[in-house]
């Protein structure tokens, strides 16, 4: 996730570094001679093939990898083994390493942050850099945002040469390294076009000793709703870096992300989703997902919704905020028995069911053993106490 944009980021899929720097290539982003292993063997072959010294990096959609002690330099092929076998065996952050990226070793000069993402706020793609980038870019955002340079670019414009060396100047780059930097920016304008991004970011771009620059890392995030135009990209989607309960609600077209609170959400409608969410913590509760199940949705769909919420183990409570209006209630109602007969949730439920079919959906919810409430605010605060215990 890039610094300074602190807007909530829609549904997106991630790509690998070794993912994302190909895309680069192909855009004319210059980045280190390498390969993907899968094995010590495989590991070591490649940085025989790229002269020894290679860095040996994991390769998982995690940040801080390299604070794990997933990202380490190897001094020469027996070597890259080694550190790719201990790599390969490693769990970063609850996901298993499986792959590694080895890359031939640059001698770094000096690191920059670039970026380009989306702003909300301004309704624009925002290019960011900073000459203080590295691992370190959220402290340097945090303590000294006047090091952090952000260029909107007009989408229908697309980015300009000029805006392209105002970065250059603005991060002190060298001036005979300028036309390169415009470059790199144009390919990375156009990969994040051309992919639907949400995020194209190299972190770091170096300035190598010999004065060149070159892409050392590079993270996107492709909007999912983008992905019918990219079946090429869809092809390459990993989903077993992916939580199970995304796996699951993507399958059944559940807009779905987990959070760190303790009463599941189940809602129709993303605004009234938001709005379910902040009057939870308004009554002192947390959420424990955002879910909307979407307009229509079916008996099979509610219930492999309420499925993915009681996957979680922290989940206390559930609360379902139901508006009817594509969306029946009493269909709602029967997904939400059908789930109940294949889960045997032992969690306190409160229903709030609301327009299209509501009668008959709230009879045949009677004899369920459920809290009902007439109100979103009763239902939060029913919601609240229920997972307190109360």
């Amino acid at each position: 996730m890039p610094v300074l944009l602190k807007s909530k980021q829609g549904k997106n899929m991630k790509l690998h570094e070794y993912q994302s720097k190909t895309i680069f290539a192909k855009y004319g982003i210059p980045i280190p001679k390498g390969r993907v292993a899968a094995t010590a063997d495989e590991a070591k072959q490649i940085a025989e093939e790229l002269g020894g010294r290679v860095v040996i990096k994991s390769q998982v959609l995690v940040g801080g990898r390299g604070k794990a002690g997933g990202v380490k330099v190897a001094k020469n092929a027996d070597e890259a083994a080694e550190l790719a076998q201990q790599i390969l065996a490693m769990e970063i952050k609850g996901l298993p390493v499986r792959k590694v990226l080895v890359d031939e070793a640059a001698a770094i000069e000096h690191e920059i942050y670039f970026s380009i993402t989306n702003d909300r706020a301004a309704k624009k793609p925002v290019m960011i850099a900073s000459s203080a980038g590295g691992v370190d870019i959220e402290e340097v955002a945090a303590t000294t945002p006047e090091k952090i340079i952000k260029v909107h670019i007009d989408p229908l414009l697309g980015l300009r040469d000029y805006q392209s060396r105002d970065i250059a100047a603005s991060i002190d780059l060298p001036r005979e390294l300028w036309r390169d930097f415009s470059r790199i920016a144009s390919g990375l304008w156009q990969a994040y076009r051309d992919t639907d991004a949400e995020l194209a970011e190299i972190n770091p771009l170096v300035i190598t000793k010999d004065n060149k620059l070159v892409a050392l890392d590079g993270k996107m995030l492709i909007d999912d709703n983008a992905l019918f135009r990219h079946p090429d990209l869809a092809e390459i989607r990993d989903v077993d870096e992916e939580a199970p309960a995304e796996t699951e609600a993507r399958r059944y077209g559940l807009s779905f992300i987990k959070l760190d609170g303790n009463i599941g959400c189940m809602v129709n409608g993303a605004g009234l989703a938001m709005t379910s969410m902040d009057i939870v913590k308004l009554f002192g509760g947390e959420p424990a997902n955002f879910l909307d199940i979407g307009g229509g949705a079916g008996a099979e769909k509610v219930a492999a919704a309420m499925r993915i919420i009681l996957s979680d183990p922290n989940v206390k409570a559930v609360l379902f905020n139901i508006f009817g209006g594509i969306t029946r209630c009493d269909e709602v109602a029967r997904g939400i028995l059908t789930a109940m007969d294949e889960v045997k949730p032992n969690v306190p439920m409160v229903v709030r069911l609301v327009g299209t079919n509501a009668e008959e959906g709230r009879r045949l919810l009677d004899n369920a053993n459920m809290i009902t409430a007439e109100t979103l605010a009763d239902a939060a605060k029913k919601a609240v106490a229920a997972a307190k215990g109360n």
